[in-house]
């Protein structure tokens, strides 16, 4: 094997890794999160959770990824550690999927022409033709993310095709004969396939390389056999990797993936190689080919896991036992532990997770707002500290997600999902900003309340209106955003404009009382104080409506909106303002 072999063999693996990481973006993007979510919900018991595992990690095709996420579900107390096992031992069989599907690579090329379809090297090309077509031609996202799954299996097969080609030459050197000779001995192939694995974090590549060269080299079963065990035991350091950031239930997770993977290979290799000595089984020394392989590796996952699936509660004590929790172990906030960056490789799930906690942040505001207005007529001070409590967990709330926000930006997502982080941003925002305003208005019924004085009857009617009107505007539109209620929020900027009306009217009244002297200009501030408060809330609570409707438009021009509704008249917009105008009549 020369220089060029070796560059050639480097190149082919690029591609196969890289293949390997757009197929799997792809199918992550074309889930939408939705699988994640419902793993996140649906484990009551260990089968419904061995089910999922498989399903998901089928789907997304890495076992490791699966793990990942298992670890960064714990970390945050979306799960308990009992219910993490199952699902592994799921995501264990549902990984060799891709395994049978490189093995395809070993269709002949005398086979039927109909077989001979079925050849990577036949209908690859198609696929990558096809892939890339729909990736510049589709507008929708699914289709493009269809396109880049096409795309990766069609550069995985070349980078494989590309491997074996390289490789085809040691077949003839004695070196590499007994390097092969030296694997067969269970122990050291056993460590040479944790160590691949290892390196490159995925049991899915470093199965599909062992294909490769199984396809150019030819090697007897008993040199593969160790190997494909110690890749099952390599894939761990994925999650172990991950848990070392987190807390000690996230760290007992992986090493529940560890004792699973472990405790499945001694088992596994005492009974077999034990029959082994016994029988003496003929078949160890002959070839084996990446449809073997695929097959093994896969009876190997299936055989453990009948083994070791009626002892899930041993293996949650075992890890309980072995990682034990810490006296003094930093307590996480629990509000915002579900901002993990390890879900940050799966965006959609993180999206969702924010916009979770953008709505708890939206209706502790509009709970904050609302006792603030009802201090004008019932004025209590554990309300006020209350409010004042409200606003420093909103600023916690604001500085958290949005810093999350920005990281999750960077990630490669769906339009669908970009489009909800810029209308995260632009919310939280708003929603700050108004738990300021509730602050404001308390201390506006604060000063009437300590220097013992109060507005005109005349005032107080007109304030009670306007008040209405805020609880109003400031409901419509949080129960928009919570619900993602387009209808709600069109009725969000007509009833701003009653608002606005209404702050130059109560102005206008009371410069009317003070000409005929039944008010004072001492009044006048702190009116002009809760109207100016009143007015900014409504502006926020149109921000957030209006950012809602354009981004469900693909769209963000806010001002641009504003106009043609006003200028047009659109979506009823006239007949709910006059319809909002007679409600809050002076």
């Amino acid at each position: 094997m020369d220089l060029f072999n070796i560059l050639a063999l480097l190149g082919g693996l690029a591609l196969f890794l890289y293949g390997m990481d757009v197929m799997g973006n792809g199918l992550k993007k074309l889930a939408g999160g939705k699988l994640e979510m419902i793993l996140s919900k649906l484990t009551s018991n260990r089968f419904k959770g061995f089910l999922l595992g498989f399903i998901v990690t089928a789907v997304i095709q890495s076992s490791s990824a699966t793990t990942v996420m298992l670890v960064g579900f714990v970390n945050s107390g979306i799960m308990k550690l009992g219910q993490t096992i199952s699902i592994i031992m799921g995501a264990n069989i549902g990984t060799t999927v891709t395994a049978w599907l490189l093995s395809l690579s070993e269709i002949s090329g005398d086979a039927f022409w109909v077989i001979k379809l079925f050849k990577p090297t036949s209908f690859t090309p198609v696929l990558a033709l096809v892939g890339i077509i729909m990736m510049m031609t589709a507008k929708n996202d699914r289709k493009k993310d269809i396109g880049s799954i096409f795309i990766g299996f069609a550069v995985l097969m070349f980078g494989m095709d590309a491997m074996s080609g390289a490789m085809d030459g040691l077949k003839d050197s004695q070196g590499f004969q007994n390097m092969l000779i030296m694997f067969k001995n269970p122990v050291m192939g056993i460590f040479v396939g944790t160590l691949l694995t290892a390196v490159i974090q995925s049991s899915s590549a470093s199965v599909g390389i062992l294909q490769a060269l199984a396809l150019s080299v030819g090697i007897p079963y008993s040199t593969a056999i160790p190997i494909i065990l110690g890749q099952n035991i390599g894939t761990t350091i994925t999650p172990i990797l991950s848990a070392i950031s987190g807390n000690t239930a996230a760290k007992r997770v992986a090493a529940s993936c560890l004792y699973i993977k472990m405790i499945g290979v001694v088992v596994f290799s005492l009974g077999f190689y034990g029959l082994d000595a016994v029988f003496n089984f003929a078949f160890m020394e002959a070839n084996v080919g990446p449809l073997q392989i695929a097959f093994f590796h896969t009876m190997f996952n299936i055989v453990s896991t009948i083994i070791l699936m009626p002892f899930c509660k041993g293996i949650e004590k075992l890890a309980v036992k072995t990682i034990r929790e810490k006296k003094q172990e930093q307590k996480y906030d629990d509000t915002f532990a579900t901002l993990d960056e390890r879900f940050l490789d799966i965006p959609a799930f993180a999206v969702e997770k924010c916009r979770e906690l953008v709505c708890n942040m939206a209706l502790l505001t509009k709970n904050s707002l609302i006792d603030a207005t009802y201090l004008m007529e019932d004025y209590n001070t554990d309300k006020i500290k209350k409010i004042y409590d409200t606003e420093d967990e909103i600023d916690k709330y604001e500085d958290k997600i949005s810093t999350y926000l920005v990281k999750l930006a960077g990630q490669s997502m769906s339009m669908k999902d970009s489009r909800l982080v810029t209308e995260l941003l632009h919310c939280i925002g708003d929603i700050e900003r108004i738990a300021d305003h509730a602050v404001n208005i308390s201390q506006v019924a604060k000063e009437l309340h300590d220097k013992g004085i109060h507005f005109s009857e005349e005032a107080e009617h007109d304030v009670k209106i306007i008040s209405e009107a805020v609880r109003e505007v400031m409901t419509l539109a949080t129960d928009a955003l919570v619900g993602d209620d387009l209808v709600l929020a069109k009725k969000v900027e007509p009833l701003e404009q009653v608002i606005d009306k209404l702050k130059f009217k109560i102005k206008k009244n009371h410069i009317e009382r003070l000409k005929e002297g039944n008010c004072t200009m001492e009044m006048g501030f702190p009116l002009s104080d809760l109207l100016v408060n009143y007015e900014r809330v409504s502006d926020h609570c149109s921000n957030i409506a209006v950012c809602l409707l354009e981004i469900a438009n693909d769209s963000f021009e806010t001002h641009e909106y504003l106009s043609n509704v006003k200028a047009n008249g659109e979506n009823d917009f006239f007949e709910q303002y006059e319809e909002y105008k007679s409600k809050y009549s002076l």
